[in-house]
């Protein structure tokens, strides 16, 4: 059965992003770690189908389509392509289209559909976000893997993924020179 991973970036104090969806924060103060973003190539090869929440989505396609369209020289050019040739499924309950590439809008009730995407064949599946959905799936306890990037920032308030308690066990850790530190976590 394939898991159902999850990768994010996550300030000190546990936010995803700030109120209003800001990001600033991960590039702030922090230096490019080719081994960083290495692994995270690594965890994307690992898998063969991203989740999305819809709100995050048009930000997520439109970024990284840019990136492979007309950022040629672009050091995100690996990731970027790996991110738009894949099979993405969005979790909507208002849309039943999204333009995108290798794109499909899901409209089914997120946990029988989650179940039913683990039980088909291929690699693991990865979710990015965003922040509501993502605390969706944690609350129906289907995360299989948790891969927490803790950013050496604090921003004091914004939007979190956790809005209950969750037990989890340390599998392993990996520190960056950029001050990032990847934990890996499972379920308990």
């Amino acid at each position: 059965m394939r898991k159902l991973k999850l990768q994010v970036q996550m300030t000190v104090d546990g936010f995803v992003a700030g109120p209003n969806g800001e990001l600033d924060w991960m590039w702030a103060n922090t230096e490019r770690d080719e081994s960083s973003f290495q692994k995270v190539i690594e965890l994307a090869d690992s898998c063969d189908t991203i989740l999305l929440g819809r709100k995050m989505t048009r930000g997520f396609i439109d970024y990284w389509e840019d990136v492979v369209d007309n950022q040629p020289d672009s050091q995100e050019q690996p990731l970027a392509k790996r991110m738009v040739n894949m099979r993405k499924i969005v979790f909507s309950r208002t849309q039943s289209a999204i333009n995108g590439r290798n794109l499909e809008v899901e409209n089914g009730e997120l946990a029988a559909v989650i179940e039913g995407l683990k039980k088909e064949a291929g690699k693991d599946i990865m979710v990015y976000g965003g922040a509501n959905f993502v605390s969706s799936l944690i609350s129906l306890d289907l995360i299989d893997e948790y891969f927490i990037i803790t950013n050496p920032a604090a921003i004091g308030k914004g939007l979190t993924i956790f809005k209950e308690k969750k037990l989890l066990k340390l599998e392993s850790t990996i520190t960056y020179k950029n001050g990032k530190v990847l934990n890996k976590y499972l379920p308990v």
